[in-house]
C-alpha cells in the first residue's frame, strides 16, 4: 500500500507523469502488482477455478510477439497424477503442492523465418510474465520453472504431456494458493542503468 500511495503522490506532483498516467489509481495498482510479485513455492490444497486458469492463459495471449506471430501454445494441467509425473522429471518444478500448472510452449509452425524463428523464446517469455502477473493479481502464487533448452528436461516433459514434435515446452508455471508469504526482493540497482551509451 505504501508503494501505491507513493506512486499516486509521484503522479500528482509531476506534470510529465500526470500526462502519462491518466488514472493514478490504475497506474499505482499496476506498479504495485509488478513490484510485489514474488515466486511462491508452497501452496495450499485449495483448487483453482477453471475460469481463473482460462483468464491467466488469456493474459498470456495478450503479450506482444515479434511480427505478431503469436507462436505460443499453453497446456493447463490440474490432474494430480500428471503434476506428479512432471515432478518426477525435475523435482524443483515445485509441483509437489501445486494444484495446477501452465506449460508455456512454442509452436514452431507459427514462428518467423530465418533469424526470426528464434524469437519464439522472447515471445513465450513475455506471455509467461503476463501469466505470472495475472496470477499475482488474483491472489495466486506461482513460479517460473525453466524447461527449454535443457536437453535433460525437454524430452521428459514432451513425453508426459504427449507434446507433438513441432511444439517445444519453454517452461512450467506452477500455480496454487500461497501457503507462504515471502517478502518481495528489491532488485533495483542503479549500476544496471545506462543512458544514451554504456
Amino acid at each position: 500500500m505504501l508503494l501505491a500511495a507513493g506512486m499516486m503522490t509521484a503522479c500528482a506532483e509531476s506534470k510529465v507523469e500526470k500526462e502519462e498516467c491518466k488514472n493514478t489509481d490504475a497506474c499505482a495498482a499496476v506498479i504495485e502488482n509488478i513490484m510485489t510479485r514474488t515466486s511462491i513455492r508452497q501452496f495450499t490444497d485449495q483448487p483453482i477455478a477453471k475460469d481463473t486458469l482460462d483468464l491467466l492463459v488469456k493474459a498470456g495471449m495478450a503479450a506482444p510477439s515479434a511480427m505478431n506471430a503469436q507462436p505460443w501454445a499453453f497446456i493447463i494441467v490440474t490432474e494430480k497424477e500428471v503434476l506428479d509425473s512432471l515432478n518426477v522429471i525435475k523435482p524443483w518444478f515445485n509441483l509437489k503442492t501445486a494444484t495446477a500448472a501452465i506449460i508455456v510452449c512454442g509452436n514452431m509452425d507459427k514462428t518467423g523465418e530465418g533469424v526470426g524463428k528464434e524469437y519464439w523464446v522472447q515471445d513465450c517469455s513475455a506471455a509467461t510474465e503476463n501469466i505470472l502477473l495475472a496470477a499475482h493479481a488474483y491472489g495466486l502464487g506461482a513460479v517460473w520453472c525453466g524447461v527449454y533448452p535443457n536437453p535433460e528436461i525437454v524430452p521428459g516433459v514432451c513425453r508426459v504431456l504427449e507434446i507433438p514434435e513441432n511444439i517445444i515446452p519453454l517452461n512450467v508455471v506452477t500455480l496454487g494458493y500461497p501457503a507462504e508469504n515471502p517478502e518481495p526482493k528489491d532488485k533495483f540497482k542503479t549500476e544496471n542503468i545506462h543512458y544514451q551509451k554504456w
